[in-house]
């Protein structure tokens, strides 16, 4: 059997019908899209396709669309730009943000780097399904909160965040607060109530989830291409156009003003066909319909090896919460099993996992998100990551379940605590 590929959270696989909208921009229309001239004019039309593309489905104007290289870059200038433009605003103002403990690095960090140049910030605890806790959510906003942001689905165990009601208490909040000062006599008023602002991170829901910005209440959405089957190198920041925000690099007048750089017009036309291929936005918070045969399709896959390695190998403890995850998730710790050893020796045999978040595949470190989730150190290390995609098939799972026990055991018998 040729090689199995069962690390979709990483990257995709880019999609024939991506590649084939991407193939004319390489060459035949390889304008510069800011260039006036007929050159720059066609490449920009690509540009402009896409744009409605990503803005249709999530049901936000063109204008609130911002293309970056990725996620990493959207959350930082979500985070970074928001914040450096509200402390223009409010010099004398200490600000405050609200993230959660298991957000990826690319929130934590900028998040810290905020801290150290004076900004309060909070952290909200998850459950052992990965999955914040609401009402401690709310006892967190305080009269100087600025800013949320609460990833949409966990990369490592795939649980999804309850970003509507988020959304929605931010909301009543913030219509709360505009009410009170209405209700002021003018002479009384003061400057007007800061509103919170709601940004998401949602890399790894995309796929899967509706993510209409107008019925989840939200402020700032960050995306990549290279997980929805498009090109690595691209990505989405949408920005509600009130959302105040001041550029993180200098050099052009690209992007309104947001985002300096020579646009990737390849990469942005294989995000706006990678987006289309999910198919078309529908009411009331349901997936598209092309999602939902999706879904179905990986969930079947995700639950026949799931059963299958729980039938084949004892001391198997499932992270994923079935209740509350993506479709492609499946995260394991194996009991007595050091996970990079699990990893490389499935990786022999042809089978690609991970073991948790793919940006920090050099780190010795027990995983953050595992250790909120209140598992325990030894056996976050125990730890290995399906995801699946929408090309897997029921023979590479069988394969997989044939192969796994085997591994499990020899590397067992190799750990002398476990043989104790």
């Amino acid at each position: 059997m040729s090689k199995i590929y069962l690390d979709h959270s990483a990257t995709t696989p880019l999609d024939k019908q991506v590649l084939d909208a991407m193939l004319p921009y390489f060459s035949e229309k390889f304008g510069n899209a800011s260039s006036i001239h007929s050159f720059g004019q066609e490449a920009l039309l690509g540009v402009d396709k896409a744009r409605a593309q990503v803005a249709n489905f999530l049901n936000c104007e063109s204008s609130e669309i911002v293309f970056t290289s990725g996620a990493t870059e959207s959350n930082n200038l979500a985070i970074k730009g928001v914040m450096k433009a509200l402390r223009k605003q409010y010099k004398d103002k200490k600000m405050h943000i609200i993230t959660s403990l298991v957000e990826h690095d690319a929130i934590l960090e900028p998040v810290a780097e905020m801290q150290y140049e004076g900004v309060e910030a909070s952290h909200v605890p998850v459950g052992a399904n990965g999955v914040i806790n609401l009402e401690k959510f709310e006892k967190m906003i305080k009269d100087n909160t600025v800013l949320v942001s609460i990833m949409m689905v966990n990369s490592e165990v795939g649980a999804i965040q309850p970003i509507r009601a988020i959304g929605k208490i931010i909301h009543k909040l913030n219509e709360k607060k505009l009410n009170d000062w209405n209700k002021l006599a003018p002479a009384e008023r003061g400057e007007k109530p800061q509103p919170i602002y709601f940004h998401t991170d949602a890399t790894q829901g995309i796929n899967f989830l509706n993510c209409d910005v107008d019925w989840n209440y939200i402020d700032l959405l960050s995306m990549s291409a290279h997980k929805i089957y498009g090109p690595k190198g691209v990505g989405v920041l949408y920005k509600q156009k009130d959302v105040p925000m001041l550029a993180l690099q200098r050099g052009g007048h690209h992007e309104g003003n947001l985002r300096s750089g020579t646009l990737n017009v390849t990469g942005i036309v294989g995000l706006g066909e990678a987006i289309a291929l999910l198919g078309e936005r529908k009411e009331k918070g349901e997936p598209t319909d092309k999602q939902i045969e999706n879904n179905e399709y990986i969930a079947k896959l995700r639950n026949r090896l799931v059963d299958g390695i729980r039938n084949s190998v004892d001391d198997v403890v499932l992270n994923t919460d079935y209740e509350n995850c993506t479709p492609s998730h499946a995260h394991f710790s194996f009991i007595g099993v050091e996970g990079e050893s699990g990893l490389i020796s499935l990786d022999m045999e042809g089978i690609a996992v991970s073991t948790g978040s793919a940006c920090a595949s050099g780190s010795l470190k027990a995983s953050h998100v595992l250790l909120a989730m209140g598992i325990k150190k030894e056996v976050c290390h125990n730890s290995i990551r399906f995801t699946l995609g929408k090309h897997n098939t029921e023979a590479e799972i069988d394969y997989v379940i044939e192969k796994l026990p085997v591994v499990v055991e020899r590397l067992r018998k190799m750990n002398p605590i476990y043989n104790k």
